[in-house]
């Protein structure tokens, strides 16, 4: 049981939460602005204050490690390690499609995403990060949360994911869901199910949780961010001068 300060910064959107024994108890996130180098300190501030708690009352921060954007990433684990050296509490690393797979699902379950899944065995949870262009970073879960694939960065066109979307639904569910999916729609076939769910620190509590349990934490001198791909640094076309 454990009181956790939980970062996801891997896309447009600044998310932080505050995670008591696996439930989110505060949260904090901006809009999809990326300027997360400018909220995420003041947005923890904010959380321990509106909670009644002092940073020193933490016992681990967990951080979503990718795959997502590079400024992104390194901003939210530079800060997640900073604290973690400063009170001298472990680092936990949460795979971002993982945990976005796992709002996905109890928001299903709940109905908030529309009719719940008649046969959730048959359900496949695809969450996609944006990748920029027609790419996504993603990976294939099942209802367990049993990832299927491999996370990757797929070009998305009509052939994408082939073998894993069944032939028609009433074979089974292929859930599409974070803020890389709105540019499959049109391309995958049509009973691909498009959902509403954005990444957020939410999603990693309790992840974070069980991972406190097992004792299973991150070396915070070396620990690095799921980039997948490489930064590349472009240039402007713009004349200065």
């Amino acid at each position: 049981m454990a009181r956790i300060l939980c970062i996801e910064t891997g896309t447009d959107i600044c998310s932080a939460a505050i995670a008591q024994d696996g439930e989110v108890v505060a949260l904090r996130e901006s809009p999809p602005d990326r300027d997360h180098a400018r909220n995420l300190a003041p947005f923890i501030n904010e959380l321990l204050r509106g909670a009644g708690l002092q940073a020193g009352q933490l016992e681990a921060v967990a951080v979503g490690m990718g795959p997502g954007s590079y400024t992104g990433l390194r901003i939210g684990v530079s800060l997640a390690k900073g604290i973690c050296y400063g009170l001298e509490i472990p680092l936990v690393g949460v795979g971002s499609l993982r945990s976005l797979a796992r709002m996905a699902r109890e928001e299903l379950r709940q109905g908030q995403r529309g009719p719940a899944p008649t046969e959730p065995g048959l359900t496949l949870l695809c969450p996609m990060i944006d990748a920029r262009r027609m790419e996504v970073y993603s990976a294939v879960f099942d209802w367990q949360l049993d990832a299927l694939t491999p996370v990757g960065a797929h070009i998305i066109d009509k052939d994408s994911f082939a073998g894993m979307i069944p032939a028609t639904s009433a074979q089974g569910e292929f859930v599409i869901f974070g803020d890389g999916a709105s540019k499959c729609v049109g391309v995958l076939p049509p009973h691909v199910r498009h959902i509403e769910v954005s990444p957020s620190a939410r999603g990693l509590a309790v992840d974070a949780e069980e991972a406190f349990r097992l004792g299973r934490f991150e070396d915070v001198a070396y620990f690095e961010p799921f980039y997948l791909k490489d930064f590349v640094v472009t240039t402007t076309r713009k004349k200065m001068f």
